[in-house]
């Protein structure tokens, strides 16, 4: 391994991704909603969540069977007779006089003075009479009242992300509505007199759009919603209104190209003037970057060519608002290297990789325009700043895509 400085003029990757983190923490101090337990599904808790009833709400049975009094089955096999049947929803019957049994299915309430549950494949009867061969002891396949929670227990804690298991404890004790965090809005907007939508045919010089169609999807996997998606020509008069209507409705704002050297950088124009930081990041791909607060609102500009927008989404925004979400941190990880790799000095590298049996291999290359090749990873291979060349079998950082 050889090493060379990094460029004085352009910031580390920690160092420019803890300016991100600072702008976008505070996002976590976000305004409470109420909305219908079926319709909180990966949304974040807001406060403490408590039991308004107990669960199971009364005593009933845990299996297809017969209530019986526990001390009139001491002796097995004894002959009962069976006075009534009780259904799930069906109401409390009459207390159960000792020598007697009731027929009752899963869930049913048992009745006053019933302390145990024959299960069915333990008898021989009907609706009539019952013979039971084994007997059984009080408590056996009875619930009890509150034996899962009790009335004014926590149900789910504050800061949970509400999965499945979440939802239907909430609906079991019957809550209609949750206080959630509102979710983080962020707005996306790409430029380039370049770009068209797709479906439509491509003139010479054209491509179509697909940055602000990765970054949505993107942000909606990391658990935001997503206001707006729209496109700006090279105008600066059309990118700044459309900037203003992302500032209006969104937390926060991706933008993509427009931040280089050359002419026609309508982001880092129209930033600039407004106190938009543009600069280099000591990284690739994604070295141009962008940074402005415009009316409270932070302002992300990645740099245009697909896989610098999606590797510089995956360095700088993806780990904090997953975490703003309530979602698990991107899994990391030590492998080693299948092939050697280059590295250009004094830039942290993330290249595209694919996990195989024996480590991790390149996919592709380096080139920041290579959207198919990315689309073929599943890892990143983070290459640190001063390394210029690693050898077969050395061991690299990677994150998965």
């Amino acid at each position: 391994m050889t090493s060379r400085p990094a460029r004085a003029s352009a910031r580390s990757v920690d160092e420019y991704r803890a300016v991100i983190d600072g702008l976008l923490t505070p996002l976590a101090d976000r305004p409470v909603e109420s909305v219908p337990v079926p319709e909180a599904l990966g949304r974040l808790l807001a406060a403490d969540t408590r039991a308004p009833v107990d669960l199971p709400v009364f005593r009933n049975s845990a299996m297809d069977g017969y209530a019986v009094r526990a001390d009139s089955v001491v002796v097995a096999p004894v002959t009962l007779p069976v006075r009534g049947v009780v259904a799930a929803g069906d109401p409390g019957l009459e207390p159960l006089a000792r020598g007697t049994a009731v027929k009752v299915m899963t869930g049913a309430p048992l009745p006053p003075g019933a302390d145990c549950v024959i299960p069915v494949e333990d008898t021989d009867g009907d609706d009539a009479a019952v013979t039971v061969r084994r007997g059984r002891t009080a408590g056996e396949f009875v619930r009890e009242p509150g034996t899962d929670v009790r009335a004014g227990d926590r149900l789910v804690a504050a800061g949970t992300l509400l999965a499945p298991r979440h939802i239907a404890a909430l609906a079991a004790v019957g809550l209609a509505q949750v206080d959630v965090r509102v979710t983080v809005r962020a707005a996306v907007l790409s430029t380039g007199d370049e770009l068209v939508p797709a479906g439509q045919p491509l003139r010479p010089g054209q491509i179509y759009n697909s940055n602000g169609i990765a970054l949505a999807a993107a942000l909606r996997a990391d658990g935001v919603t997503v206001v707006s998606v729209a496109h700006s020509s090279d105008d600066p008069a059309v990118f700044g209104e459309l900037l203003s209507a992302a500032t209006r409705s969104a937390d926060l704002v991706l933008t993509t190209g427009g931040v280089s050297q050359g002419d026609f950088e309508v982001v880092k124009e129209v930033l600039g003037a407004r106190g938009g930081t543009f600069g280099s990041v000591a990284m690739q791909p994604g070295g141009p970057q962008g940074l402005t607060v415009l009316d409270g609102v932070p302002v992300l500009s990645f740099p245009g060519n697909p896989v610098s927008t999606m590797v510089s989404y995956e360095v700088f925004a993806r780990p904090v608002l997953r975490a703003l979400a309530g979602l698990p941190p991107v899994p990391e990880y030590d492998t080693v290297l299948t092939e050697p790799i280059r590295s250009p000095a004094g830039r942290r590298q993330f290249l595209r990789g694919r996990r195989t049996p024996a480590g991790v291999e390149s996919v592709s290359g380096p080139g920041s325009h290579l959207v198919a090749g990315m689309a073929a990873a599943d890892l990143l291979i983070d290459v640190p700043a001063e390394a210029t060349e690693l050898p077969a079998g050395a061991p690299v950082r990677v994150r998965e895509l």
